[in-house]
C-alpha cells in the first residue's frame, strides 16, 4: 500500500523493483529470441562454464526445471553440455560460440536498460542505492547471477 506522502516502503519498493528488473530481462530477451531464464541462464555462463547442480543452486531452480531450460537453450544453439574433466559422471554447460554472441549482446542491452532504471536519480543517490542494495544482496547471500558491466564481459 502507498504511504501518502508518494513513498512505498521497503517491502512494496523491493517487489515492485524486481517487477521492474524482470520486464527489463523480458524485453531484451524478446529482442534476441531467449525466454527471461534462458538470458539469466546466459549471464552465468558468459563468465566460465558450471554444472549443473551449481546452475540449479544458483539460479533456484530444482533438476527437472533446469534440465528443461537447458535442453531448450541447447536446442537454440545457444549452450551446449561437455564432460566435467573432474568428474566423469557429471555434465558441465557451456556457451557455444552463436551462445556467446547472444549472451554478449542480450547483457550488454540488458545493461543498458537497467542503468537507465534509476537515471532520474542523482549520483550520490546512485551511489546510496548501490551500497544500500548490495548490502541486502551479501547479507542474503545471493549469488552471482549477474555480474558489474566491467565484470560481465570476458
Amino acid at each position: 500500500m502507498s504511504k501518502s506522502d508518494g513513498r512505498i516502503g521497503v517491502v512494496a519498493a523491493l517487489v515492485r523493483s524486481s517487477f521492474l528488473v524482470n520486464a527489463v530481462y523480458a524485453e531484451s530477451g524478446r529482442e534476441y529470441g531467449v525466454t527471461p531464464q534462458q538470458g539469466q541462464l546466459l549471464c552465468v555462463l558468459m563468465v566460465r562454464p558450471h554444472g549443473m547442480s551449481e546452475l540449479g543452486t544458483m539460479l533456484k531452480l530444482a533438476k527437472s526445471s533446469l534440465t528443461g531450460l537447458v535442453d531448450r537453450t541447447e536446442r537454440n544453439g545457444l549452450v551446449r553440455r561437455e564432460p566435467d574433466p573432474q568428474d566423469t559422471r557429471a555434465v558441465r554447460v557451456a556457451l557455444t560460440a552463436q551462445g556467446e554472441r547472444v549472451a554478449e549482446e542480450f547483457y550488454t542491452e540488458t545493461c543498458r536498460r537497467v542503468e537507465a532504471l534509476p537515471s532520474n536519480l542523482s549520483p550520490s543517490e546512485r551511489e546510496a542505492l548501490a551500497a544500500l542494495l548490495g548490502r541486502v544482496v551479501l547479507d542474503n547471500e545471493v549469488p552471482a547471477v549477474f555480474q558489474e558491466p566491467a565484470e560481465g564481459a570476458r
